[in-house]
């Protein structure tokens, strides 16, 4: 199965997909691991945030590359 990046997931296609069990997917949930959107009583992921758990460097070179930006514009303003 592929995590599709614009794809809204329950916590069970959410843990299938991670091959997780329910208590694992709901900790990393209520631990702000995984970020959530609460619809009623049920929780959505979105495929972006299961990507990013399953590969956080890519988080971390966006961010450093966010953080650059952020700088530069802070010293524009400065200056």
């Amino acid at each position: 199965m592929e995590i599709k990046s614009n794809e809204v997931y329950t916590t069970q296609e959410a843990q299938q997909l991670l091959k997780i069990s329910p208590s694992t997917i709901m900790r990393l949930i209520k631990k702000g691991i995984i970020r959530t959107a609460k619809i009623g009583k049920q929780y959505r992921i979105t495929g972006k945030e299961l990507l990013r758990l399953l590969s956080p460097e890519i988080e971390d070179q966006v961010g450093k590359v966010y953080n650059k930006a952020r700088n530069w514009i802070h010293e524009d303003i400065k200056n």
